[in-house]
């Protein structure tokens, strides 16, 4: 069976999900944060999550050279942000959007949920690498509500 590429993707939108900014700062990179919907929760014990990164991201050297990285669950209020670092050719952090965190990663100011981790594993999935981590440090804001992303645009709970 052959799938449309554009029907597939499509498809795929219908599922709501989170957004996420992940951010690093490997050696010979400034902080820097990319957009991504990919997140999911894959162990408790050890505490494992993971992403995906698309093989032809523009990114991808500085997470080849990441050691560690933190995902951020962007609130309901930083569409801005995610639109923002889901640009090409700038990701860089701009200074007033992150602090360093207890691993050394970049941490996104505001956000939901932040999980600072260490590459645990980076695995090839077709046009993407998936990257595994295991989080050491987390910090997450109950009263806030996560900006959701569904069937092309950003969508918040009731």
């Amino acid at each position: 069976m052959s799938l449309d590429s554009r029907e597939f993707r499509n498809a795929l939108g219908t599922f709501a999900t989170g957004v996420c900014v992940i951010t690093a700062n490997p050696e010979g990179y400034e902080p820097f944060g990319m957009t991504v919907n990919s997140f999911a929760s894959v162990s408790l014990d050890p505490a494992l999550v993971l992403w995906s990164l698309q093989n032809n991201s523009e990114c991808l050297p500085a997470f080849e050279k990441a050691d560690k990285f933190a995902i951020n669950i962007l609130a309901a209020d930083q569409s801005d942000l995610s639109n923002l670092y889901a640009k090409k050719g700038d990701h860089v952090l701009a200074p007033e959007h992150y602090r360093i965190g207890k691993s050394g990663s970049p941490v996104v100011r505001g956000v939901v949920t932040t999980f600072e981790c260490n590459v645990w594993a980076r695995y090839p999935g077709g046009d993407h690498v998936i990257l595994v981590g295991e989080v050491t440090d987390m910090e997450n804001n109950p009263n806030k509500q996560p900006l959701l992303f569904n069937a092309g645009q950003y969508r918040e709970l009731r």
